[in-house]
């Protein structure tokens, strides 16, 4: 298991930006891809973004694309989320997620594929 902390969160106004960070301490294995979940107020919790183990390999929701961009620094065991151009509908509970894998590449889409998560960051945008 890998202990997850999110950080980056707040109140901005729509338009703005926001970088969102997730430490993870305490692996106990060698590879893990990771992503970005959000969860409005009264909804489903949602992909965000994915990266594979090498940073190689992105995946983002179409309501994110062009906006978002997920990263992650390896040595630093740090997972980043740019968020630009915020709209209140970004609004949510943003949740960082990781998984073990054996493969350089490969990133995970679905919430059950995760075993391991932070406690989650508030980001809440103003109209």
């Amino acid at each position: 298991q890998v202990q997850l902390v999110e950080s980056g969160g707040g109140l901005v106004q729509a338009g703005g930006s926001l970088r969102l960070s997730c430490v993870a301490s305490g692996r106990s294995y060698n590879r893990y891809a990771m992503g970005w979940f959000r969860q409005p107020q009264g909804k489903e919790r949602q992909l965000v973004a994915a990266i594979s183990w090498t940073g190689g390999n992105t995946y983002y929701a179409d309501s994110v694309k062009g906006r978002f961009t997920i990263a992650r620094n390896n040595i630093q065991d740090t997972l980043y989320l740019q968020m630009n151009s915020l709209q209140p509908e970004d609004s949510a509970v943003y949740y960082c997620a990781a998984q073990s894998t054996m493969s350089w590449t490969n990133y995970y889409t679905e919430a059950r594929d995760y075993d391991d998560w932070g406690q989650g960051t508030q980001v809440t945008v103003s109209s």
